[in-house]
């Protein structure tokens, strides 16, 4: 059932290191709220705090918590909430705002603050690995190392995000090489060997126009493409063909009605993509969907 109300009272969470929010997001944030009829405390807060704020504001029963950010900062406060009393609210700050994008959410501030006014809450899918929840997409192989080496230059040597990422790129596909998995899906085994592993929040689109994009957020299954084991030559052209969304048949195979993968190795740790954050995670990955774990305020 779809319930519209006007909001009397919000915590809003803004993530005030992230560079695309730009100067002044506090104020700009505070005044399309009050615009909007959307009474809210505002917190400005390090990213790494995101999740920790969420948590309290839901363990305190506020009823709505507002993430201001890029997707990060939403997947951090979608991860402290789902499963809770606690709706959630956006506004898109970021550069892609992929979650935003698939909900249907207007990337300029003062429609989406409007958007939260109205009240009209749905409820929608989360994924996780090992219990840590992601709304967009996970990946491991050769992207996650590639972030990894990108995020190091730009911390130890203070390049740009875009030299960082050229000579990242050309430093991976140096390297380049499979892993061998042992996968569980759905309490089926089996076996590959892949330079790349994506399992994302319900089904990603891969041919062009909506290349990238979610038609459904509440299909309550995984989204899991491997892609299929190829040589360095092969690896680039099927990336690019990925990029320009124009995939082949023998570039990806698409594994249908996921909702539980378990994905095993002989390595001691994997690197492990998710929503942007790269970390290094011990085998097994337990991945599963959780039908309607979040509620969001959404066209």
């Amino acid at each position: 059932m779809i319930v519209k109300r006007r909001v009397k009272r919000a915590v809003t969470i803004l993530n005030k290191g992230g560079g695309s929010a730009g100067e002044g997001a506090e104020d700009r944030v505070r005044s399309a709220l009050a615009k909007a009829g959307v009474d809210s405390e505002i917190v400005a807060v390090e990213a790494s705090r995101c999740a920790d704020h969420a948590a309290d504001c839901a363990a305190k029963g506020a009823p709505l918590v507002i993430a201001a950010g890029g997707d990060g900062t939403i997947s951090s406060v979608a991860g402290a909430l789902a499963g809770t009393g606690a709706t959630m609210g956006i506004l898109p700050l970021g550069t892609l705002n992929h979650f935003a994008r698939d909900l249907g959410i207007s990337f300029d501030l003062e429609e989406a603050a409007a958007l939260i006014a109205t009240g009209t809450k749905r409820r929608v899918d989360v994924a996780e690995v090992n219990g840590r929840v992601f709304i967009n997409n996970s990946a491991i192989g050769l992207y996650p190392l590639m972030v990894i080496d990108r995020e190091a230059q730009q911390k130890k040597l203070g390049r740009s995000k875009w030299l960082a990422l050229l000579v990242a790129s050309a430093r991976t596909l140096a390297r380049f090489g499979h892993q061998r998995l042992q996968l569980t899906i759905n309490d089926r085994p089996a076996e590959t060997s892949t330079p790349l592993l994506f399992v994302g929040n319900n089904d990603y689109q891969l041919e062009l126009p909506a290349a990238g994009s979610r038609e459904s957020l509440d299909d309550g299954k995984l989204c899991v493409l491997v892609m299929r084991s190829k040589g360095r030559a092969g690896f680039v052209a099927a990336t690019l063909r990925a990029l320009l969304g124009r995939t082949r048949g023998d570039d990806m195979a698409r594994l249908a009605n996921v909702q539980t993968l378990r994905v095993d190795s002989r390595r001691s740790s994997l690197p492990v993509a998710m929503d942007g954050e790269t970390n290094y995670m011990a085998p097994p990955l337990n991945y599963r969907i959780r039908p309607g774990a979040l509620q969001v305020i959404a066209p």
